[in-house]
């Protein structure tokens, strides 16, 4: 039974609701179990393609698992067709508390395929994926949303998060720059755009790192929610208020690492992450090299006196 508040409760709520973005390999349960210890208040998976998720129980298995504290949780898919989001929604309903199409990752292979921002050049695919999936689901309190980039022209965001809307689309969370921009500066006036133009909860997305900075944008913006990846991957204790990773934190990730059995690559890329701030040059180098568990916990131990 359902112990925690569900997506759309608290993003209809009057405080600022701060969400753990959907990341390549690294928004698994272990790392989520981690930033909820943190003031996380919800956490995506990484990117799901639903036509294999579909098709295999092995990929069900390998890409997707949660446990009884991994709430609220929204699980992320990419689709090129409306019926392939709707089915995985499907499966997942017993398991999660909503689901949100991709429609906002920029890497060439994804739009290769039909998947993330190629959806923002198909509008009518994108909102009849979400209109299947709330067919299939008429329970409002399991969200189906979108996660979206703003076009250069943006009337053509507005009128795509209007029309999500009207096919009950439960929040929009929007990437404040454009399909070619990586390093240019977020475009948070955009997004206040959407936020005004619809009645939906909207989230920031984008070049957050500190709660202060997220804070502010929610001043600038009017969203609902803020999401990180790359400041919360660097800082998992940032939406606690922490201005870089405390040491407990590490602790914390060193824990859940090895009382779950992550695999060592995740564990390190983790730490490399999380060590960003804390570590010159020369340290960088040291522990970025380092290839075992063992010599990792003797380097935290060492220098961290941790456990």
């Amino acid at each position: 039974m359902t112990t925690y508040k569900r997506p759309l409760e608290l993003l209809e709520g009057d405080s600022l609701v701060k969400i753990c973005a959907p990341m390549v390999r690294y928004s698994k349960l272990p790392f989520r179990t981690l930033v909820r210890n943190y003031d996380c208040d919800i956490a995506f998976t990484p990117m799901i393609v639903s036509e294999s998720f579909n098709q295999s129980i092995k990929a069900r298995h390998s890409d997707f698992t949660t446990n009884s504290g991994d709430g609220p949780l929204i699980v992320q898919f990419a689709a090129s067709q409306a019926k392939d989001f709707a089915d995985a929604a499907e499966i997942v309903v017993p398991y999660a508390d909503g689901v949100d199409l991709n429609c906002g990752c920029p890497q060439k292979w994804a739009m290769q395929e039909g998947y993330g921002c190629a959806l923002l050049k198909k509008p009518e695919l994108l909102h009849d994926s979400v209109l299947q999936a709330r067919q299939r689901i008429d329970n409002n309190d399991f969200t189906i949303s979108i996660k979206i980039r703003i076009n250069s022209d943006l009337k053509e965001t507005v009128e795509l998060c209007r029309r999500a809307e009207k096919v009950r689309a439960s929040f929009i969370s929007v990437h404040g720059r454009t399909v070619d921009q990586r390093t240019q500066p977020v475009d948070y006036e955009a997004i206040k755009v959407v936020k005004d133009c619809v009645s939906i909860p909207v989230v920031a997305n984008g070049d957050l790192t500190t709660l202060a900075e997220c804070q502010k944008v929610r001043d600038i913006t009017g969203v609902d929610g803020v999401m990180s990846a790359r400041g919360i991957l660097a800082n998992p204790a940032m939406y606690a208020g922490f201005d870089e990773t405390p040491l407990q934190c590490l602790q914390d990730w060193v824990d859940i690492s090895l009382e779950t059995g992550v695999s060592f690559n995740l564990f390190h890329h983790h730490l490399i992450y999380m060590l960003e701030n804390l570590t010159c040059r020369a340290e960088k180098r040291l522990f970025n090299s380092l290839s075992s568990t063992a010599a990792v916990l003797d380097f935290l131990r060492e220098k961290y006196d941790l456990r």
